[in-house]
């Protein structure tokens, strides 16, 4: 069924007349009239009494009037509710992020952001580096908001699929529960015979992957033994608090354990590792509201000083690190 019909059904009951319904159409009564009939051979019964006046309705047109009217009130109403919730979602930016950046650098960052323009709605999901990649690549996330080593590259973010910008530095730093005297209850580097109990990141884990692959480039040896595996910085914050051994933990989410003590360095930043926080977009353009906030976060990272803007998240500089 052509929903027009519904339209000329209406028009000729609402002006009385078939030529007058017509010239407010904007067609022919012939043409009129033939839309008439398709409309009652679709509902399988006459609409108008033919024998008087067009407007005349039959007891199936005056059954099937509410019918049409709710059935375009409906359709017109869905119609608008449907461009408005596209028009939000055009405007709300969306963001994949992991627990820690979420929980430490997201906020304020996005805060100073929002004082150097007006932002729109933000839906924000910190499932981790690889739900977070997979959401970005597949279209629902606009961002990722990731930390980034040039030692752990991620073959998914080429160049030709994204660009990104420096917002942000951070670092992977060893810690532990202090002794008794305030001392690290597990220094590194440990000895063969007796290594270190490690609390590590699982394999999914964006930092376990930037630790794994930095670890070959440590200027010293460092013995461990992984007594702990876990997927995100919460979880070994947690058990390094216990005492269950060294966690390579960002600063970002650890600032306040050091000031209070309840971690303390496990060595003299030999086996630290610098990191990225990089803001990610797919290479293709996206909404006007997405290419906005694109201009405003490279501006403010530009406004830092630093050197904003490479094509993929494994390439870095000295200056960036």
């Amino acid at each position: 069924m052509d929903l027009a019909w519904l339209d000329d059904f209406l028009a000729v009951i609402d002006s009385g007349s078939l030529p007058r319904a017509a010239e407010a159409r904007d067609v022919t009564p012939a043409v009129l009239t033939r839309r008439l009939r398709a409309l009652e051979d679709w509902v399988g019964a006459p609409l108008f009494d033919r024998d008087g006046s067009p407007a005349m309705l039959t007891d199936a047109g005056r059954r099937f009037r509410p019918v049409a009217e709710e059935a375009l009130r409906r359709l017109l109403q869905g119609r608008e509710e449907t461009r408005a919730a596209a028009q939000a979602d055009a405007a709300t930016l969306r963001f994949a992020t992991t627990p820690s950046l979420a929980l430490t650098f997201f906020p304020p960052w996005l805060r100073a952001l929002e004082q150097k323009g007006r932002l729109g709605p933000v839906t924000l999901s910190s499932d981790g580096m690889e739900a977070g990649e997979q959401a970005m690549l597949g279209g629902r996330a606009h961002f990722l908001l990731c930390h980034a080593h040039p030692n752990a590259p991620r073959p998914r973010l080429t160049n030709d699929a994204v660009q990104s910008v420096l917002v942000g530095t951070d670092r992977l730093a060893p810690v532990c529960a202090p002794d008794g005297e305030g001392r690290p209850r597990f220094p590194l580097p440990g000895r063969a015979e007796a290594p270190v109990p490690s609390l590590s990141y699982s394999r999914e884990s964006g930092l376990g992957r930037i630790l794994e692959a930095s670890r070959n480039a440590f200027t010293a040896a460092v013995w461990l033994d992984t007594v702990f595996t876990a997927p995100t910085t919460p979880v070994l914050r947690s058990l390094a608090r216990d005492g269950r051994g060294v966690a390579w933990l960002p600063e970002s989410v650890i600032a306040d354990d050091l000031n209070r003590a309840s971690l303390v360095p496990a060595d003299d930043s030999t086996w630290s590792v610098p990191l990225q926080i990089r803001l990610i977009r797919p290479r293709a353009r996206q909404s006007k509201a997405v290419e906005s906030f694109w201009t405003l976060a490279v501006e403010a990272a530009l406004w830092r000083g630093g050197d904003p803007i490479v094509n993929s998240p494994e390439i870095s500089t000295a200056k960036d690190m």
